[in-house]
């Protein structure tokens, strides 16, 4: 019985959200390419509503509940998180919001989140923002912000980066032969990459 009515609600949450059709952005980068700050900016400007898949995993495992302890063991050895457990945050989190604008903040994170998410949600990319920083710019700002999340030691950064090029380039790579990936140079000051990030979301001319 339960069963039937967990595949109705699964149902029912994927054709919630094809009707609801948000305008989604998907933003990339590696840890440190400071997409947190640029989000808020983006936010601020253009009215987006940011969903950090990180920052909605940590509030699950936060929570204390089972997923959340797997999730914390996954992230503790640098392993990406399936992608159905962070599709979920994320569908709930857009159903749960008024706006129907959102920028999602590392997702997908390889080419298996990405055809998952289009699969499970209906919802196609308007394009994907991707910061570009170099591995020595990142470790630098990851080591100097020190915010004391248990993932910003310098063998996680490097195991965190190397998962980044390895997985997350394939993504990059499939939007671009779509012609949907803005291109950010974030080694720059912010105020600079800032303006590169207003040029992406300018209305076509």
């Amino acid at each position: 019985m339960g069963t039937v009515v967990d595949s109705a609600n699964k149902e029912g949450a994927k054709s919630v959200l094809s009707e609801k059709k948000p305008k989604v952005v998907f933003v990339l980068g590696g840890p440190g390419s400071g997409k947190g700050t640029q989000c808020a900016n983006i936010v601020e400007h253009f009215g987006y509503t940011h969903l950090s898949a990180g920052d909605l995993l940590r509030a699950e495992i936060k929570s204390g509940s089972k997923n959340g302890t797997m999730i914390q063991n996954m992230i503790s050895e640098g392993i990406i998180v399936p992608s159905e457990v962070t599709i979920k945050l994320l569908e709930k989190a857009i159903m749960e919001n008024e706006n129907d604008k959102f920028l999602i903040d590392g997702f997908p994170r390889n080419e298996e989140n990405r055809a998952a998410f289009e699969s499970v949600t209906g919802i196609v990319p308007e394009f994907v923002l991707f910061f570009d920083c170099s591995e020595e710019e990142m470790e630098k700002r990851l080591l100097s912000r020190n915010q004391g999340r248990v993932d910003d030691n310098i063998e996680t950064i490097r195991k965190r980066f190397k998962v980044f090029v390895e997985s997350s380039l394939a993504v990059i790579e499939y939007y671009n032969s779509k012609g949907k990936v803005k291109k950010i140079d974030a080694g720059k000051p912010v105020g600079e990459v800032f303006e590169a990030v207003k040029a992406a979301f300018a209305p076509a001319k």
